[in-house]
């Protein structure tokens, strides 16, 4: 049966590649897990219910990912769109989780819609490369930020805005023990570096009396505080096209990318071509709105499925094994738990220093893309700087994204190049430009 449905031996691969090309694949991404509810918990959102919902909707929409489209692909709720979620529409814009719900939801559907007709490819190929690599680099900036202020390592300062936190605080050496654990398993190229710096900083957590063990098992905490709680006729009502917009450029940015690499180093791709890309994409768009009705933010494809390619897995099989094992992981809450236990160093201050390590090795990951960016062409390379900069200093994706796009847009008119613009930037452009000079928002 499995070599019917997954085509084992065409795709040169064994039942025990797969086996262990899906077990790579979910220790190189399982921080999701316990990094997912404690982002969302930021927006007001209950620790277990996303916790919950994070397993079902990775779970669920891995396993349409293998089926469906036989992909060594793995899904789960990505980092960025969490950080946007939690502290940009919920936080500085002040809108209820169940609106941000809403409008994550409406960005699937629109995501399944725009696929079913193939207008998503035209999309992405209406922005440019550098914006798209600008975005990616920022958001890790963002994400990385982040990390070392739940570190303690930057702390805020009322000259500078940042400053260097206190090295020798016990967050910080636990951050940090974490961290330098993960790094050191990163430049030995290990699986599952991530994981093991979590779990070096639970330890010496645990050892230095922040946190304390309560066991590893237990069932599966209720999914009753967000099943169905969104609200897109709330989205729809407050107008939050821009924040859906964002929402949806994000999955459409981490989709095409991820699955480009993956076929790439899978050596999937067939005369430039994906081969059933259209599965691979449906199922994508469909783990967003199944996220969105379980509970929790974007669903998107994992560039950490390469970590089971290298361990040899060609086919929908591994993505089974991702499955299960995502499944596997509802009965560890307590652990779950214990990993995203907030510690409030001060008054008002709290910080995540198990958590924290892996939001820095994220924002790390996600770096990497600053090498494809035409540093040498000016009109292409300062939009793309702006980008960066502005979402890691501003703190706002959406901001990043505006000023890049509207820099793009007037200096290619300035040059002459307006042959390197479509119609699609100048309309974004111009709403963009509209929002901040007439609406002043």
């Amino acid at each position: 049966m499995l070599e019917n449905w997954f085509r084992l031996s065409e795709n040169n691969t064994t039942v025990r590649r797969e086996i262990a090309g899906g077990i790579a694949t979910f220790l190189t991404m399982s921080y999701i897990i316990f990094v997912q509810p404690v982002m969302l918990q930021a927006a007001g959102m209950d620790f277990g219910a996303v916790m919950t919902a994070t397993c079902l909707s990775s779970a669920l929409t891995t396993f349409v990912m293998g089926v469906w489209a036989n992909y060594p692909v793995a899904l789960a709720p990505g980092m960025g769109h969490n950080a946007f979620f939690a502290f940009i529409v919920c936080g500085r814009l002040g809108l209820s989780w169940q609106a941000a719900l809403g409008a994550v939801f409406i960005s699937g559907l629109l995501f399944l819609i725009l696929g079913a007709f193939g207008i998503r490819s035209k999309v992405m190929n209406a922005i440019p490369d550098s914006l798209k690599f600008g975005i990616a680099v920022g958001i890790g900036l963002m994400i990385a930020l982040l990390g070392f202020e739940w570190a303690g390592i930057v702390v805020d300062d009322p000259n500078t805005l940042v400053s260097i936190g206190v090295l020798t605080k016990p967050c910080v050496v636990v951050s940090g023990l974490g961290l330098l654990t993960a790094l050191i398993l990163t430049c030995l190229r290990a699986r599952g570096a991530i994981l093991a710096g979590m779990a070096v900083s639970a330890i010496a957590a645990w050892a230095m009396g922040l946190v304390s063990y309560k066991g590893a098992f237990s069932m599966p905490p209720s999914l009753a505080p967000t099943f169905l709680a969104m609200r897109p006729q709330d989205a729809l009502a407050l107008g939050l096209l821009q924040v859906i917009f964002v929402f949806f450029i994000l999955d459409l940015f981490d989709t095409i990318g991820t699955l480009v690499g993956v076929a790439e180093l899978g050596g999937f791709m067939r005369g430039g071509e994906l081969p059933r890309a259209r599965q691979a994409f449906m199922s994508d768009a469909a783990g967003t709105v199944a996220g969105a009705v379980l509970g929790t933010s974007t669903v998107t494809s994992y560039v950490e499925s390469c970590a089971g390619i290298n361990e040899g897995a060609r086919t929908g099989l591994a993505s089974i094994v991702t499955s299960i094992l995502f499944l596997l992981a509802l009965f560890f809450y307590p652990l779950v738990e214990m990993l995203g236990k907030a510690i409030e160093v001060q008054p008002g201050m709290r910080v995540y220093p198990i958590i924290a390590p892996a939001l820095i090795m994220v924002g790390f990951m996600m770096m990497r893309g600053v090498k494809f960016i035409p540093w040498d062409e000016p009109t292409d390379s300062i939009p793309a700087f702006l980008t960066i900069v502005l979402i890691a200093f501003s703190f706002s994706i959406t901001e990043g994204i505006a000023f890049g796009f509207m820099s793009y847009t007037l200096l290619k008119i300035f040059t002459g190049r307006w042959r390197d613009l479509n119609i699609f930037l100048l309309v974004i452009s111009i709403i963009f430009a509209f929002r901040y000079f007439y609406l002043s928002i």
